[in-house]
């Protein structure tokens, strides 16, 4: 019979505003599984998590861990319990070795110094225990995103983690990365190690996980034996409709060149090259991919583009104009459109309401704007007319975005950007930690905006959503293009990760084709 090591009885939590995150939820994992939390953004798993982990206090239930009912003041008392958590964002400091790194806090001292070789074995003495192989003595700053990934696991188990809340740990790792992880955890799994994992991939909840239990509005709405569930059984729990997890799309017809990019090189400020002298091209009528680990200049390539960063050598346009030089503004005139990677702070004003965001990039023109005063008519028709089509959940256009959940925030930012009639949008981690239901709304408009003749560049760390929607394909290794796959649908994710981690690379003549005339 397996040992509940935790439940969580009926818990409650209500914001100050009101807003009900979690109502009578309850619960339980067993010692020694690995359990998947699903649900929608909103569904209140983050919260739930927040308040195992004591970042969130709760108003009614009652947490037992252990056979003890317990309340955690923070993340110490829970640490304090055995409770460890690692953050979808690494909170590690980039300049610190991996030592210096995972005993931060908790520093082994000799002769009232900082004992540094203390450290590096009591690091390597964990790494080689929990078989998480990383270097003690590198900076973390030169790690690769996996072993980034590891340093963090590594510090909540020195800390005497015995459950484990991963949230969303693979959404930045190729899968070569992703496979090591899950024989990494399951060692631990081996070792009586319990891990909570929290994942939107469906695919890697049933290869990796034991159970399931489903989120949805602020309630447990389900729970499962994986092996008993199939991945749509589990969609449709989480959205309570069948979910359409493939895309479906006709072979695209693409026409003439809208986005030429021409030896681009981005230089940071350490004069290291961030993007290497690369050329490519977006077509009207087709998606074009962009895949890569983060950090090797797909970020820097978008924001280029549009105008939030500057670049040192080379040549962008669109639709024939030269972007040198020309503002953000004078850009998004030109017809692009941006899905930016980090919605609350690019893409989405977070104290504004649904209105003043969907607003935010036509308020200056004759139809809402006449001079001297808004249309007030005309814009109110027009944003409760986009809140319907892209299905914003919200109770007013007047509502602040901030209290809307993170897929609700991306819808806002998506009607703004694929409402104005785009030449080319640039749709940067489009779906990043937003549920499936979202997910599968803005990937169909994407192939919508694509049929009606818009050029998309795609770039996205998620290999399923990058092989699925992009009509053809580059791969991006240390700041240059690797490969250039004419056709998307006859690549796996295992040739794409091998592209990525530069294992392979394509001659330079192969990687030339994606810069069209």
């Amino acid at each position: 019979m397996p040992e509940e090591i935790l439940l969580m009885d009926k818990i409650t939590k209500v914001y100050p505003n009101g807003f009900v995150a979690n109502k009578d939820v309850t619960f339980s994992i067993n010692k020694g599984e690995i359990h998947a939390l699903m649900g929608e953004n909103g569904a209140g798993k983050s919260t739930l998590m927040k308040i195992l982990f004591g970042i969130e206090p709760f108003e009614e239930g009652r947490i037992v861990l252990k056979g003890k009912e317990v309340r955690f003041n923070g993340p110490l008392d829970a640490i304090a319990n055995g409770v460890g958590m690692v953050h979808q964002h690494f909170m590690l400091v980039p300049s610190l070795t991996v030592a210096e790194n995972v005993v931060l806090g908790m520093e082994p001292k000799k002769g009232g110094m900082f004992d540094f070789e203390e450290a590096v074995r009591i690091t390597e003495e964990a790494c080689n225990k929990y078989n998480l192989k990383v270097d003690a003595r590198a900076k973390v700053e030169d790690l690769p995103v996996g072993n980034k990934q590891k340093v963090e696991i590594v510090k909540a188990l020195v800390r005497g983690a015995e459950i484990l809340i991963l949230d969303e740990p693979t959404a930045v790792l190729t899968p070569q990365e992703t496979a090591e992880l899950f024989v990494e955890l399951k060692h631990l799994k081996e070792q009586g190690h319990t891990i909570v994992f929290i994942s939107h991939k469906l695919h890697e909840i049933k290869e990796l996980c034991d159970r399931i239990t489903i989120l949805r509005l602020g309630k447990s709405v389900g729970k499962a034996d994986i092996a008993d569930v199939t991945e749509q059984d589990i969609s449709r729990m989480m959205v309570g409709r069948d979910v359409v997890l493939k895309v479906e799309k006709t072979p695209a017809k693409p026409e003439e060149t809208v986005l030429k990019v021409r030896d681009l090189k981005i230089i940071a400020d350490t004069g290291k090259p961030i993007v290497n002298d690369i050329s490519f091209s977006v077509r009207k009528g087709e998606i074009l991919g962009m895949a890569g680990v983060e950090g090797n200049g797909q970020s820097q390539i978008s924001e280029a583009i549009t105008g939030l960063l500057g670049y040192q050598h080379g040549t962008i346009s669109v639709n024939g104009v030269d972007l040198k030089g020309k503002s953000i503004r004078q850009i998004r005139e030109l017809g692009v459109s941006h899905v930016s990677e980090d919605r609350n702070t690019y893409g989405a004003a977070l104290v504004a309401s649904v209105k003043d965001n969907i607003l935010s990039d036509r308020y200056y023109k004759k139809e809402y704007n006449n001079g001297i005063m808004m249309n007030d008519k005309k814009i109110n028709e027009m944003t409760d007319a986009l809140i319907k089509e892209f299905l914003v959940k919200c109770d007013d256009r007047d509502d602040q975005v901030k209290m809307l959940s993170g897929g609700n925030v991306q819808k806002v930012v998506v009607a703004r950007e694929f409402s104005n009639k785009p030449s080319l949008v640039i749709a940067n981690q489009p779906t990043r930690g937003i549920d499936v239901g979202a997910t599968e709304f803005i990937r169909k408009r994407l192939v919508e905006l694509r049929d009606e003749g818009t050029a998309v560049l795609l770039i996205s760390a998620d290999l399923n959503e990058v092989l699925e929607l992009s009509d053809s394909l580059i791969v991006m290794n240390e700041g240059k293009i690797a490969a250039y796959l004419e056709d998307a649908s006859v690549i796996t994710d295992m040739i794409l990760g091998e592209y990525m981690l530069g294992v392979r690379t394509q001659t330079p003549e192969e990687i030339a084709r994606v810069a069209y005339d």
